[in-house]
């Protein structure tokens, strides 16, 4: 299913979100530009988790910043342009929305610490792997869970594949959001005895960091005031 767009209004512009995205954008546009150097690139600013647990046979990492780093850096990487394009696609339409209801500040805070969070469950998961983890889908799948909690009666309108055709449906939020959800946390745990990584077109999806990032949304998502009105931008 492609979601296009939702029917719920904003009270303000989303500046952070449209940052992100563009942000997102020129960091694969220099992805694309280092031709062999990409490799070493990912190894240095992606999450590889036996590098995170201090298990990898060599450490490889070129940065001389902390491994924990990663955690952040990663968010802004992607292994293909479909991978990036589906991400910025689900951030332009539910990021908006739930920025409008935190303020710009703590929706940034809210993003980074969803990914963080998202990278962290999936580390958890594969603690000695060594492929490089990255993608925007852990804090992204954080931004699903807290409009899901504010706007469960929003409705998404989404290409539905029916055969060779794709039909426009709208469906409630909660359905779209939800099953969403249940189908992560349900490939996370078929997945837990292969070998999973974010968005890498080489290797697997990331279930567990989708799940863990919509999970930790949904519950940061009202402690950092998507039930306020009185927002302060």
């Amino acid at each position: 299913m492609v979601p296009l767009r939702d029917d719920i209004p904003t009270r303000s512009t989303p500046y952070v979100t449209y940052s992100i995205i563009l942000v997102n954008i020129l960091v694969f546009f220099y992805q694309i530009s280092l031709g062999p150097d990409l490799e070493n690139f990912l190894r240095t600013w992606a999450v590889v988790p036996c590098q995170l647990s201090a298990t990898c046979p060599t450490q490889s990492s070129l940065t001389v910043l902390p491994e924990w780093v990663t955690l952040i850096t990663s968010q802004f990487l992607h292994g293909g342009f479909l991978h990036l394009a589906g991400n910025m696609l689900y951030l332009w339409i539910f990021g908006n929305n739930v920025e409008d209801r935190l303020g710009h500040v703590k929706f940034l805070i809210f993003y980074l610490l969803c990914g963080v969070l998202a990278a962290g469950t999936q580390w958890f998961f594969s603690m000695n792997s060594t492929i490089p983890s990255l993608g925007a889908s852990g804090a992204i799948a954080g931004v699903m869970g807290a409009y899901l909690v504010k706007f469960p009666g929003a409705t998404i309108l989404t290409l539905v594949p029916l055969g060779f055709f794709l039909i426009p449906f709208r469906i409630p939020a909660v359905f779209f959001l939800g099953i969403w959800f249940i189908m992560q946390a349900l490939y996370g745990i078929a997945s837990l005895s292969v070998p999973t990584n974010i968005g890498m077109e080489s290797g697997g999806i990331a279930y567990w960091a989708h799940a863990g990032g919509f999970f930790f949304g949904a519950m940061l998502g009202p402690l950092f005031g998507m039930f306020r009105d009185d927002v302060s931008y």
